[in-house]
């Protein structure tokens, strides 16, 4: 489904909240009832909420990630303003890596019109986009490919990237939790993109404002691993104190 703006805030609410009751979401949302049941019922039936008597929660919680096509269109605007502002800062010819990840998938679209770019990827479909590019040459890690989402994985992964210093590495992550650490689901994707933020000049994190505060099993990084984060909304609390502490410059897509 291509969930609409009060839909993104609502699964946003229930991600805060873990879990959350029909009236407690008509409340935050201030929409009706009847609303919030229909949107409710379409993003069950996405797979993107489970509902049990009274209220709804967040599928998976700590230990497994939503679909990728489902994971493309949620805040899928939001993603594009991000990759739009990533993309002004990447200067022409210059060294790149990109993970995986659909928010780095969409700054590899916003980087179709660049001009001398190197950039090493784990992400067959940051490749594949890229490669509509002529003036950009694509490197592509050897490893483990994840049927799921076209991510290479692996030890493989891992050595083939220790060959390399980039300028810049382009991150996503999914999620940011309160004590400042950046995490992950998958520990073998999460060992490679450590490997790529050791490898890289400057770390620029990419990530909605649907991140901030979802909980995710494994532990990728902290803020003070990364220089830059680029985001489509004003950072909730506690972390524009975190940002500020870590020395985290903050780029909001549109402010």
């Amino acid at each position: 489904m291509n969930a609409n703006p009060r839909q993104v805030r609502l699964l946003d609410v229930v991600r805060a909240d873990g879990t959350a009751s029909v009236e407690q979401l008509a409340d935050k949302l201030q929409v009706s009832l009847q609303t919030v049941r229909r949107d409710v019922q379409r993003l069950a039936e996405a797979k993107l909420l489970t509902r049990f008597h009274g209220g709804v929660s967040v599928p998976g919680s700590t230990i497994e990630n939503i679909a990728h096509r489902q994971r493309e269109n949620l805040n899928a605007a939001g993603k594009a303003r991000i990759a739009h502002t990533v993309a002004t800062c990447v200067p022409n010819g210059c060294s790149l890596i990109l993970n995986i990840g659909t928010t780095t998938e969409a700054v590899a679209k916003a980087l179709l019109h660049h001009k001398g770019l190197r950039v090493i990827t784990n992400n067959l479909n940051v490749a594949a986009i890229l490669s509509a590019n002529t003036d950009c040459e694509v490197i592509v890690t050897g490893g483990v490919v994840r049927a799921r989402d076209r991510g290479i994985v692996g030890e493989a992964a891992v050595a083939f990237i220790k060959q390399f210093r980039v300028d810049i590495a382009v991150i996503g992550i999914s999620g940011i939790e309160a004590d400042g650490s950046l995490r992950d689901f998958d520990y073998r994707e999460v060992t490679v993109s450590q490997t790529i933020i050791g490898q890289a000049r400057q770390v620029w994190l990419a990530a909605d404002h649907s991140k901030f505060n979802r909980p995710a099993m494994v532990e990728l990084a902290q803020l003070h691993n990364i220089q830059r984060l680029f985001t489509d909304e004003p950072p909730p609390e506690p972390f524009p104190e975190l940002l500020a502490q870590a020395q985290v410059q903050c780029d909001v897509a549109g402010l």
